[in-house]
């Protein structure tokens, strides 16, 4: 039987929607496999061009390649800080921008950018749209997990080549999102950005054009 979404699960969606967060900060507690197993099944539910399921997740549980990818981070973060001038620079040093040392759950998601499952339709004149199928994902997985009561913090200050070539995954894959995933050790509603005053929401009115 088809099922019916009423208003009341309407705003709990809208309620979902508003306080995901990209987490930064972790509880130290384990997260058992199977939630995280339960949360890629949802996640591989998204949609995808020419139903091609591009999407591969990577548990990294090596030590030594977590620590990889936290010296990434630590390099691409400073190059990124000495960017910036002045009062940007200073709030850009101020941020906690990755949970990566914290968070009990790492997850890399890349694109196969090889894959012939859907015979590339819809891939012709728009080749991205694979790796938008995994963004979707992604997406999806956030929502998921935020409902369950993890959080889900995407790490984007790093070198894909760099963290590619650590995970060594086969040749054709593409790094798409470095995820670090756990219980968060505090709930706001607001964005972190937006509350140190990084960058303010922009409505929809002001993003929405008619032509």
């Amino acid at each position: 039987m088809t099922p019916t979404f009423d208003a009341a699960f309407r705003a709990r969606f809208r309620d979902l929607v508003l306080w995901r967060r990209d987490v930064r900060r972790f509880r130290p507690d384990p997260v058992e496999p199977a939630r995280i197993d339960a949360l890629l099944e949802v996640a591989s539910h998204a949609p995808s061009v020419g139903l091609s399921q591009p999407w591969r997740f990577v548990h990294v549980i090596s030590p030594d390649r977590r620590a990889a990818v936290v010296a990434s981070f630590t390099e691409a973060n400073e190059k990124a800080l000495a960017g910036y001038a002045g009062e940007k620079q200073a709030i850009y040093a101020g941020l906690k921008l990755a949970g990566l040392k914290e968070a009990p759950v790492h997850l890399a998601v890349f694109s196969d950018d090889s894959t012939h499952t859907g015979s590339g339709l819809g891939q012709q004149t728009m080749p991205e749209t694979l790796h938008y199928s995994v963004v979707a994902a992604i997406q999806t997985l956030w929502l998921a997990a935020r409902a369950d009561g993890i959080g889900m913090g995407w790490v984007s200050i790093l070198d894909p080549v760099a963290v590619t070539r650590v995970l060594e995954v086969p040749q054709g894959w593409s790094l798409v999102a470095y995820l670090c995933l756990g219980v968060p050790a505090e709930e706001h509603l607001d964005p972190e950005l937006e509350r140190h005053h990084w960058e303010q929401r922009t409505n929809a009115e002001a993003v929405t054009f008619t032509r």
